[in-house]
């Protein structure tokens, strides 16, 4: 539930907003949703992928200001995307080591990245893959 005491608008409150776009040099895109005095910002390389990445900023934000808040992750635990590429958050213990997501390229080779380069790179999950327990 949002703390009524704060002046930091609920992450909610951005996501009816109409973000603005600009085209960066690099041919990424920056959103920026603002709702005064406030405003986020995030890039990715399409219009979706940046709208999402500032609704991330916005989450990321108001938990700043409520240390309570269960910030969001905008992506499932385990899933495919829609390069075929496999996406499987690390334990919480790794994270601060290597990233958030451990993810294995279609040559098999395995890497780790942040939520944030996730976002930027417009990761979408095509199949979510339920885990084995």
């Amino acid at each position: 539930m949002p703390d009524e005491s704060s002046a930091y608008p609920d992450p909610s409150d951005f996501e009816v907003m109409r973000p603005s776009y600009h085209e960066d040099e690099d041919g990424f895109m920056t959103a920026t949703i603002t709702i005064s005095p406030f405003s986020v910002e995030g890039e990715s390389s399409t219009k979706a992928g940046a709208r999402r990445a500032a609704l991330y900023e916005a989450r990321k934000t108001y938990a700043s200001y409520h240390p309570n808040y269960d910030e969001e992750n905008p992506f499932p635990e385990h899933f495919v995307d829609r390069q075929e590429t496999e996406w499987e958050l690390l334990p919480p213990f790794e994270r601060s080591t290597y990233g958030d997501y451990r993810f294995t390229d279609d040559i098999g080779e395995e890497d780790y990245v942040d939520i944030e380069t996730m976002l930027m790179w417009d990761v979408r999950p095509d199949e979510v893959i339920a885990d084995d327990e």
